[in-house]
């Protein structure tokens, strides 16, 4: 079955071999260096989950089928189909009865961070929640140097409306220092961000 990203570009899967295994067995230590953003976030869910701490999930990327094959009357066979574009961010849940809502985004630059890794609806979809009194965040990874941070969302707009308005394309990571709140990782949880959020929203 043939999968494409947005743009056409084929979908290539990660493939088995020594060198990613040799990988993963380095990094198997405290700070398990190597695992990317998303990876690090659905363990953490897992384990609020397991703990019955809260309820957080990400959102499944949609999928237009565009080619299926019928070889039986009751089996259908997907031959091709596209990654849609998400509509809007990366995670959503409840926790002690608040809509949580974020996304979360990784780069490789160490002094600022790239408004461009967000995308206009994103930053609608994130209005929508803030009027709605929902709490709504991102969380920001700088992977060179391994730090994490949650930046509140009416910051996040706040910048994106500077650049709108012909200021600076990024966020510096001293704003993000002064704005935002480190998260250390740590083993279990991973990231664990319900500690920011319960004391922004005196949760505990």
């Amino acid at each position: 079955m043939k999968f494409h990203y947005p743009n056409g570009k084929p979908y290539v899967p990660k493939t088995n071999s020594v060198e990613p295994q040799l990988k993963q067995f380095k990094n198997q230590t405290y700070s398990n260096r190597g695992m990317t953003l998303e990876e690090d976030l659905n363990e953490t869910n897992s384990y609020y989950l397991e703990r019955k701490i809260a309820i957080i999930h990400k959102k499944p990327t949609p999928v237009q089928i565009v080619n299926v094959d019928y070889p039986k009357r009751s089996a259908a066979v997907i031959k091709e189909a596209y990654f849609k574009q998400a509509s809007t961010t990366d995670y959503n849940g409840v926790y002690k009865g608040k809509y949580i809502d974020f996304e979360a985004k990784e780069t490789k630059f160490t002094t600022s961070f790239p408004l461009k890794n967000f995308h206009p609806h994103q930053i609608r979809h994130m209005e929508d929640i803030l009027k709605h009194h929902g709490i709504c965040f991102v969380i920001l990874r700088f992977t060179k140097i391994e730090e994490v941070y949650l930046l509140e969302a009416k910051h996040l707009l706040a910048f994106w409306a500077r650049m709108e308005e012909g200021g600076r394309k990024s966020i510096t990571k001293q704003e993000i220092e002064d704005l935002g709140y480190h998260i250390p990782l740590g083993l279990q949880p991973r990231i664990d961000y319900i500690k920011v959020i319960d004391y922004l929203y005196n949760l505990s």
